[in-house]
């Protein structure tokens, strides 16, 4: 297998390390393989969208989820470092509103699985990072919804001194009892 599998305390969010092979050239890492992906985390998924971003040290991008067409996300760092953050929207879970946070940078190699029914963000701890995800649903702006970063009921702490830098929709985002949730 390609992965190193490490359960976190939500269910089903899972941390995936990928085998690396180094030598004095440096390192090889197969960064995604379906086959190994799909026996890794137990499900059949398909990945219809990639997208990267670049972000500044202090920036934080969430929460974000869909209401409707749910995104799963496979995320990772492939310069820098951030502090990643998943929060349980399923109100059916043990763990709904629940966190876990993950360091995920070009270093460690890690990856998170998050399956749909979650929110997703992350705070950027590096002079700046660039940040990859797969996708299993497009995004469809008209269903994204954006959970407060800081919301007292959650109690995320994010390794941040001050305020970190938001976009607007993230700065006016719904706490836990507002937000839509699901099932």
């Amino acid at each position: 297998m390609a992965y190193t599998v490490t359960e976190t305390e939500l269910l089903q969010v899972l941390i995936l390390e990928p085998k690396i092979f180094r030598d004095n050239r440096g390192f090889f890492l197969e960064s995604f393989n379906q086959r190994d992906f799909q026996q890794a985390i137990g499900l059949d998924v398909t990945f219809v969208q990639d997208n990267h971003s670049k972000s500044t040290q202090g920036v934080l991008r969430g929460l974000h989820y869909q209401i409707q067409h749910p995104q799963g996300k496979l995320v990772r760092v492939t310069q820098g470092s951030v502090f990643d953050v998943t929060v349980d929207l399923r109100r059916s879970s043990p763990t709904f509103g629940n966190w876990v946070g993950v360091i995920l940078s070009s270093e460690n190699h890690r990856q998170l699985w998050i399956p749909p029914g979650f929110a997703h963000g992350f705070l950027v701890t590096s002079d700046t990072a660039e940040f990859l995800y797969k996708t299993t649903d497009y995004w469809f702006p008209e269903y994204e919804r954006s959970l407060l970063w800081n919301d007292p009921a959650i109690g995320i702490n994010w390794p941040i001194i001050g305020s970190p830098i938001l976009a607007r929709k993230d700065a006016v985002a719904k706490t836990l009892d507002q937000a839509e949730s699901f099932c």
